[in-house]
């Protein structure tokens, strides 16, 4: 089968720099208004798009005062989508460290059979204390609990999508018998952290369960990709480091009996473009201009654990950080600020510059075919499957993206022009799960 391109939109309020909603033109308060998500979700529909995606977090991410904060729920928010939308899917982050594993199988069920097959999840395990002081917690469980958490996690999960085998519901109105009783399982689950008793109240979809996707870089978070996920979404600066994470990954489900096409590898790019070079590095220069960097300052130090007073705007990251935290935390994050500061020899006004468009995620300014350009590369040389398409303002980001970038990736037959599947799992090229026994799960 023809390896396809995969592209999903990353939608985030006004835009994934930070210092989008000042822009003249944009809506401050758009991150709250459905109608203006509806509209991207078919501006990226009529693209035909794989998917869109939403991040979420249960705690204020940054500081409040520096730019729009994500704050309507992404399952809720994909179920007023759904219906106004036909082929595009739909991708929300939910958190195995502050969830239970039946109400939140039955809230991606329940958004799967809405969508008629096309939703997914990015499961993630929330790091920081903020986060745990919100569930009655003093704060986090370390990476390696919360992890054994996520495991035990997603097994019941399956179980629960799983417990309604395919052709569980007869609808015999002669006999009067609606579902076949002996073709829905209990969970019968026992574990370290769960005990679920019953069947999920939900059926299964057309796609037979949410498409499941990661988005972790640590060892145990590429360890837990390899073992669950159906797409990972991530975050490299060069091509070398992508090129290296994409065959890491799919090493690392081989080695779980899996094929490399069983997962994707989707890294992030936020594209600022222009119909010329200097039109792009303008738009690029006109909002970093807009970014005040004491916040911004704040934030770093957040994200390094370390008092602000530290960080001088234009000094270099002072030696030592790399142990600031006296535990492991975010620590792919923190990583990749510490190798702009002692990779690169960034300042820290510099690094704040880089991380305020895509938080660390691959940055490009330039044309629309110097994008298209990048992307064929990358996925032709094997460093990514596709990408998420992190547009820097919305919606106008968007717009440029799959008015001019798009129709170039079709014209070289690196996308589709039409949709061929209705499910995000078709969309991916995946094939339909068969462990619909339960006890059948990875």
């Amino acid at each position: 089968m023809t390896r396809k391109l995969t592209l999903n939109a990353f939608l985030m309020t006004t835009g994934h720099h930070e210092s989008s909603w000042r822009l003249p033109e944009s809506d401050p308060h758009a991150g709250t208004e459905v109608e203006h998500y509806i509209r991207l979700a078919q501006l990226a529909e009529k693209a035909k798009l794989d998917a869109i995606f939403f991040a979420d977090a249960p705690v204020i991410q940054g500081p409040v005062a520096q730019r729009p904060a994500g704050i309507l729920d992404p399952i809720t928010l994909l179920s007023a989508i759904a219906p106004v939308t036909k082929n595009i899917g739909l991708i929300a982050t939910a958190s195995t460290s502050y969830n239970d594993p039946y109400n939140l199988a039955r809230r991606f069920a329940t958004l799967d059979l809405i969508s008629h097959g096309r939703a997914g999840w990015n499961v993630v395990t929330t790091a920081g204390d903020a986060a745990a002081q919100n569930f009655s917690q003093l704060g986090q469980l370390d990476s390696s609990q919360r992890y054994l958490r996520a495991h035990e996690f997603l097994s019941v999960v399956k179980k629960l999508w799983n417990s309604w085998e395919p052709d569980a519901i007869i609808a015999d109105k002669d006999s009067g018998t609606w579902a076949d009783p002996s073709r829905v399982h209990p969970a019968d689950h026992v574990g370290e952290h769960f005990q679920i008793a019953g069947a999920l109240n939900v059926p299964r979809s057309r796609q037979g369960h949410p498409v499941i996707i990661q988005a972790g870089a640590s060892a145990a978070g590429k360890e837990f990709a390899a073992q669950w996920a159906e797409a990972i979404f991530t975050a490299h600066q060069s091509f070398e480091s992508a090129r290296d994470f994409y065959q890491e990954i799919k090493n690392r489900a081989t080695a779980y009996g899996r094929s490399e096409q069983s997962v994707k590898v989707l890294p992030g790019i936020v594209p600022i473009l222009g119909s010329s070079e200097s039109e792009a590095i303008e738009l690029a220069d006109t909002l970093d201009e807009l970014i005040l960097p004491e916040y911004a300052k704040k934030t770093l130090a957040q994200q390094l654990h370390v008092d602000p007073e530290v960080l001088e705007l234009d000094e270099v990251l002072p030696e030592g950080l790399e142990s600031a935290a006296s535990k492991e935390k975010s620590t792919s994050r923190r990583d990749l600020i510490l190798n702009l500061g002692y990779g690169k020899n960034l300042t820290v006004r510099q690094i704040i510059r880089e991380l305020g468009s895509g938080r660390g995620h691959q940055t490009f300014t330039g044309t629309p075919e110097q994008l298209a350009d990048r992307i064929e590369y990358w996925f032709k040389a094997g460093a990514a499957d596709g990408f998420n398409i992190m547009a820097p303002v919305l919606p106008s980001g968007l717009e440029t993206f799959t008015e001019h970038v798009v129709p170039l990736l079709q014209q070289r037959k690196l996308f589709r022009t039409e949709y061929d599947q209705r499910t995000l799992r078709g969309h991916y090229g995946l094939e339909e799960p068969t462990d619909h026994q339960v006890g059948l799960v990875r």
